[in-house]
């Protein structure tokens, strides 16, 4: 069993949500993310989203757009982030780590180069934006060669037709992008939400997670009423501009909003637990 399936069969067993908080590498600073990345999970963390430095993250609002700005500032390159996770696999060997990024890295890097290093340093899952899903086959196949799952995005937009293509080339989880929009954009529709993610699971047994417009504490709460895992990005990233020159600063916010939509979401869950006997 991979450990992104691991780990939802926890989450799912104890009746929770899982909670996936998403920082870009090397933001704010490459000496950084590592250390960020175990603050996470010991502030409840399920999962790990690690997004991929691009020069042109045509998905990201202006959050993630300029921290991606700085982390190239900075010079991380793909080959610097597949050594963070390596370096944060020597202190944990279960917390599932997934990269978020771009197509083009990966192309100039080599796919089977990129898988091999992936693969050896940890990478569980690969979401690639500007992958379409009937395109992936070939990618895919290498990814699955070393352990690597393929991660698909779909939309409220997304026609029922194309929701299979999806399920069928998915594997790990999918990810329901909430809203019609950039990341951190609008706030969200649960009811609207719920319904949608019941059709899905119609056409798919693998768990959803849904992320864009996920602001707070009472939001990811909830989102986890109806998803199978949180996922949060632009809420954490933004807090990097709060503390330019502080980067402890900046990590113990990061876990303390982390934190804080643990709770909250444990709590969301627990409400709609069945009493016991």
């Amino acid at each position: 069993m991979s450990r992104i399936a691991q780990r939802f069969a926890e989450t799912r067993a104890s009746g929770r949500a899982a909670l996936v908080p998403y920082v870009t590498a090397g933001d704010p600073a490459p000496e950084v993310t590592v250390a960020l990345m175990h603050d996470l999970v010991a502030a409840g963390a399920d999962l790990l989203e690690l997004g991929v430095p691009f020069s042109d993250p045509m998905a990201d609002g202006p959050v993630i757009q300029l921290a991606c700005e700085r982390a190239l500032a900075h010079g991380t390159s793909l080959r610097d982030v597949l050594g963070m996770v390596r370096t944060f696999r020597e202190a944990d060997q279960d917390t599932p780590v997934v990269l978020m990024g771009y197509l083009n890295p990966v192309e100039r890097m080599g796919i089977e180069a990129f898988a091999e290093a992936a693969g050896a340093a940890g990478v569980d899952g690969v979401l690639l934006v500007d992958l379409p899903p009937e395109e992936s086959a070939e990618l895919s196949g290498v990814f699955e060669r070393v352990g690597i799952e393929p991660i698909f995005l779909v939309a409220p937009t997304t026609s029922d037709a194309r929701l299979q293509h999806v399920a069928a080339a998915a594997r790990g989880f999918i990810y329901y992008v909430s809203l019609k929009g950039v990341t951190g954009s609008q706030s969200l529709d649960t009811a609207e939400l719920g319904a949608r993610l019941s059709t899905i699971r119609a056409l798919t047994e693998l768990p959803l997670g849904v992320g864009f417009g996920i602001r707070d504490a009472a939001t990811a709460a909830r989102v986890a009423k109806v998803a199978d895992a949180v996922v949060v990005g632009s809420a954490i990233v933004r807090l990097v501009e709060q503390f330019p020159d502080a980067p402890d600063a900046f990590r113990s916010a990061a876990a303390a909003l982390v934190r804080e939509m643990r709770t909250a979401m444990d709590g969301a869950r627990m409400a709609r637990a069945p009493e016991p006997a």
